[in-house]
């Protein structure tokens, strides 16, 4: 009987330790061909122009599939690399090598259904797809699909009662040769379109892409450093390496495994402690989970200026106010030091996300799509999930929407960065300021505005709209659209 050939088609899932499809093929004791593909289409544009994947998480991507090609090599075994469209390149390769069949993680979007579905058309080899992005199982689920509570309180409380996190797969110690085939070049962020990102020596963390990179971070944070114990009272912060476990741009790419990270916490909990931490880094873990599941249950709702609750809100595409948002000069400092982050770095706080996201729907009455679009572009741990639904949430269109809730700029300036720490960081401009004043510089007097050494309107911008106001004429809108959806 000859040995079956199974291809191997990664996605978002760079990684050997708990890989299903692998494990699977494995104990068919098949001959195994792993393939990624970069799709030139990922690296096009969106709807409003800016670029569909940045060049940090680009570059992101490219260390996570070479470290992932190292990885295989160690094994025995090598990574087959092509640039085009997946649907199309698979299909040619399997043909080439007569696979008897195609194993790859299922996702929940329409750009990624499409092109699963475009390789069923375009190939007569059958194809089997594993369920591996979330902490639990689509099968263990207490309820189906289409019955996910709305409501995450709900969600979790059935999830954390009835469901079990299955065991992480185990990594595997060698590997079959790879067939006669070419394995390909990794392409350049030049030959993919992108300019090298400049690191730049304030960002929180010089992000690697891998697995390699994804586990030593995992080890650093919980076990050497022992940072897990604190994360529930850290995980709001801004400045520095350790407020949060920043574990978000490996999960986003496969390069870590929640079940994996969950495995830890579990060892860390026997090992050392079990406290609200502990239990709050799953908790997250959860939400993640949430709206992929949400996706998989509204399909593109989560993309229409609707959104999941089908409010029509009649948003504004005001350009001049959008730019002084995304360039970061709102003349109001928090939201301008996470935006001029973002652009430097490709990252965020959660707090920060949260901050920036409002002002732009409920101050600014802006498109929430165009935010979402931008984070899409920018962040190196966008996730088509968590980022849709999240910003879904955010203006008001989406799960578990409770009126128009908005964040208080000044208030949130001053409980999370007390200090003005954070800001001087990014905005060395009002780096004299004095915690008292950094964070409404538009109070500051002539003289001292000449004592600080800022000219407002000249070193940094007078504020964009009257936060209050701007509320309240927001609510109108939104009140006004949510009485006509009823």
């Amino acid at each position: 009987m000859n040995q079956k050939i199974i291809l191997i088609w990664y996605r978002n899932d760079l990684r050997l330790h708990d890989h299903e499809p692998m494990h699977v093929a494995l104990k068919a004791d098949a001959k195994i061909i792993p393939v990624y593909c970069f799709d030139p289409r990922k690296f096009g544009k969106t709807a409003f122009g800016f670029p569909k994947t940045g060049s940090f998480r680009a570059q992101f991507i490219i260390e996570s599939v070479t470290n992932l090609r190292h990885n295989l090599q160690q094994l025995g075994c090598d990574l087959v690399v092509r640039v085009g469209h997946p649907e199309m390149a698979i299909a040619a390769i399997a043909k080439k090598l007569n696979v008897d069949k195609i194993y790859y993680h299922k996702e929940v979007t329409s750009e990624e259904i499409t092109v699963e579905n475009n390789l069923k058309n375009s190939t007569d080899i059958p194809t089997q797809s594993f369920w591996g992005a979330t902490l639990y199982h689509l099968e263990d689920l207490p309820f189906p699909i289409q019955n996910i509570p709305e409501v995450f309180t709900q969600f979790r409380k059935q999830v954390e009662k009835k469901s079990t996190v299955y065991p992480a797969f185990p990594t595997p110690k060698n590997l079959p040769p790879l067939p006669d085939i070419e394995p390909g070049s990794i392409p350049t962020l030049e030959e993919l379109g992108l300019e090298p990102p400049v690191f730049d020596s304030r960002a929180v963390l010089n992000f690697q892409g891998g697995e390699t990179a994804g586990l030593n971070r995992l080890n650093n944070y919980i076990w050497e450093r022992d940072c897990l114990k604190n994360y529930k009272q850290t995980r709001n912060g801004m400045l520095g390496p350790d407020y949060s476990s920043k574990f978000s741009p490996w999960l986003a790419s496969g390069c870590l495994s929640p079940r994996f990270i969950a495995q830890q916490v579990r060892e860390y909990e026997e090992n050392r402690v079990k406290n609200d931490s502990t239990y709050w880094l799953i908790f997250e873990l959860l939400w993640r989970d949430y709206f992929r599941f949400i996706c998989l249950k509204h399909g593109d709702k989560i993309f229409r200026k609707s959104g999941l609750q089908g409010v029509e809100i009649p948003w504004r595409e005001d350009w001049e106010q959008c730019d002084r948002w995304r360039l970061g000069t709102t003349g109001f400092p928090l939201v301008d030091a996470n935006m001029r982050e973002l652009a430097a770095t490709g990252f965020m706080s959660n707090r920060g996300r949260q901050n920036v996201a409002s002002f732009l729907t409920k101050n600014l009455g802006i498109d929430w799509q165009i935010g979402a679009e931008w984070f899409e572009s920018l962040l190196i741990d966008y996730d088509v999930c968590s980022n849709w639904g999240n910003w879904n949430y955010t203006a008001g269109v989406g799960n578990d929407a409770r009126g128009f809730r908005y964040f208080n700029i000044p208030k949130q300036s001053k409980d999370y960065d007390p200090k003005g720490e954070y800001v001087r960081h990014w905005l060395p401009e009002l780096s004299a300021i004095p915690a008292s004043k950094i964070h409404a510089p538009w109070t500051l007097s002539n003289a001292e505005q000449r004592q600080f050494g800022v000219h407002l309107g000249v070193d940094y911008p007078h504020p964009m709209v009257d936060l209050q106001q701007s509320v309240r004429d927001n609510r109108r809108v939104y009140e006004r659209a949510l009485s006509q959806n009823r």
